[in-house]
Order: structure tokens, then C-alpha cells, then sequence
């Protein structure tokens, strides 16, 4: 691996990675269900998802191997942090803002501590 040995790229740390990313992908529809006028709701549970995992696949640092290492839009490693805290903390906050307080928080801890266990893999993305 390219990146080094770092527990951040380490195969149950991509397994969980995944899990968290479609957890964020479902609390955007949990949110826009619960926000979304009666008529838009099936729409908005479809849309707002779609438009979180389209900006999540199109925009990524080359060479991250959390990913597959490919791009349509090569993104500054800084910018697609910043792109993977909002998604992430923003499915957070959007299960929060829907009423879903304790599921919210209990997700937020995961989120701090896997970011934390992660630190060789911001680190990357800082350099790139």
C-alpha cells in the first residue's frame, strides 16, 4: 500500500467506512421524510440521498486508497475532508434535526471515534 500500514486503511476500517457512509446516506432520507411536505416526501427520500452520494463519488483526491483511487473530479485532499465531515456529520446532524436525538448522538461518537483511529488517513489527505 502506498499509503503506509496506518489503521486508517486497514480492511475492517474500510468495512466500517462503508457501513457509515450508507448510515449517512439513509439518515439524509430519514431527515428529508420527516421534513418534506406530505406530497414531496417520496421524492425527497429518494433525491436528497442521491445528491449526497452523487457529490460523495464525484468529487475525491487521486490515489485514495479508501477508494478506489480514481476520480471524476480531482479534489483537493483538504476540500474532500472537508466534503467526508460534512457528509458524515451531516447525516448526524440531519437524524438529530428529525427528532432521532439519541441514534444521532450515538452516531456522532462513532463518527469521532473512527475519525480518530483514521488519523493516518487525514494526515494523507492533508499532504495531497
Amino acid at each position: 500500500m502506498t499509503s503506509g500500514p496506518g489503521l486508517g486503511y486497514h480492511p475492517a476500517m474500510l468495512a466500517l467506512r462503508l457501513v457509515l457512509e450508507v448510515t449517512a446516506l439513509v439518515c439524509f432520507g430519514y431527515w428529508a421524510w420527516h421534513v418534506s411536505p406530505q406530497g414531496l416526501r417520496y421524492v425527497t427520500v429518494v433525491a436528497v440521498p442521491l445528491l449526497v452520494a452523487a457529490a460523495w463519488g464525484v468529487f475525491a483526491t487521486p490515489g485514495d486508497e479508501s477508494r478506489s483511487g480514481n476520480t471524476v473530479v480531482a479534489t483537493a485532499g483538504p476540500l474532500r475532508l472537508l466534503l467526508e465531515l460534512a457528509v458524515f456529520f451531516g447525516g448526524a446532524a440531519a437524524l438529530y434535526t428529525a427528532g432521532a436525538h439519541t441514534p444521532a448522538l450515538v452516531l456522532t461518537l462513532v463518527l469521532v471515534a473512527y475519525h480518530a483511529a483514521s488519523l493516518d488517513r487525514i494526515a494523507w489527505l492533508f499532504r495531497h
